[in-house]
């Protein structure tokens, strides 16, 4: 299977380095593409000058955009699926292999590197946002996904197009109780994901909560009633 690593880059000036030169060195047998998002910072320049595979877009775009730029690049180039792999350096490659593996083996569509598959969550208030997503997918859609809001996804073929074209489908929550609601099949792996050690995250606390309660509406009331084609 021919996989491809997007990694979607908002102001990662401090951490992209580190997290291409590590596929690089250690993972070169995956390929991957750097979405610069309109960063800010020198992400771009960082990139260019280190001869990165880069996609840089004009203008920020937000995450939804940054993986469907990916994901349209991935379908050009011929590849038959892809992970989504943040640039701050909290996800680690060695989970892609048995993500490969359930994706190919369980014929799954979508596999998502999940934090609590086998752990418990701990009770913070963010953690307490995800379990209550995890709860109402459970409700409205009758499977239990135990980490919703991981932005560590696989995706095989059959979604690259879906993703890529419908402006409706972003890598979020809501998006996965829709296609459970369209029978989709999702799986997930156990992983760990590492603190981000530099720059500051899109999602601050009051972001976190207005992101929570956003999609807990979109699942309860929207996602259920979108047309299942």
């Amino acid at each position: 299977m021919k996989l491809l690593i997007i990694i979607p880059a908002y102001n990662e000036a401090l951490n992209i380095e580190r997290v291409v030169d590590s596929l690089v060195k250690n993972y070169s047998q995956y390929d991957y593409i750097v979405i610069n998002d309109g960063s800010r910072d020198n992400t771009a320049t960082i990139c260019k000058e280190r001869g990165y595979n880069l996609v840089d877009l004009p203008v920020n775009c937000g995450l939804s955009g940054a993986v469907c730029a990916g994901m349209r690049y991935a379908i050009a180039k011929g590849y038959d699926a892809v992970i989504q792999f943040d640039g701050d350096g909290q996800h680690r490659p060695e989970y892609i292999e048995p993500m490969m593996d359930i994706l190919t083996k369980q014929q799954a569509d979508i596999v998502i590197g999940s934090r609590f598959l086998h752990e418990r969550r701990p009770w913070t208030l963010r953690m307490l946002g995800s379990r209550m997503i995890s709860g109402i997918i459970q409700i409205t859609t009758g499977v239990r996904i135990m980490d919703p809001t991981s932005g560590m996804r696989m995706y095989g073929k059959k979604m690259l197009h879906e993703f890529a074209y419908d402006m409706n489908y972003g890598p979020e929550p809501d998006t996965i109780s829709y296609l459970l609601h369209r029978g989709i099949k999702i799986k997930e792996v156990q992983v760990t994901m590492d603190e981000r050690i530099a720059g500051e995250s899109y999602l601050n606390f009051v972001r976190s909560i207005k992101y929570m309660l956003l999609q807990c509406f979109s699942i309860l009331f929207i996602q259920s009633f979108r047309r299942k084609e």
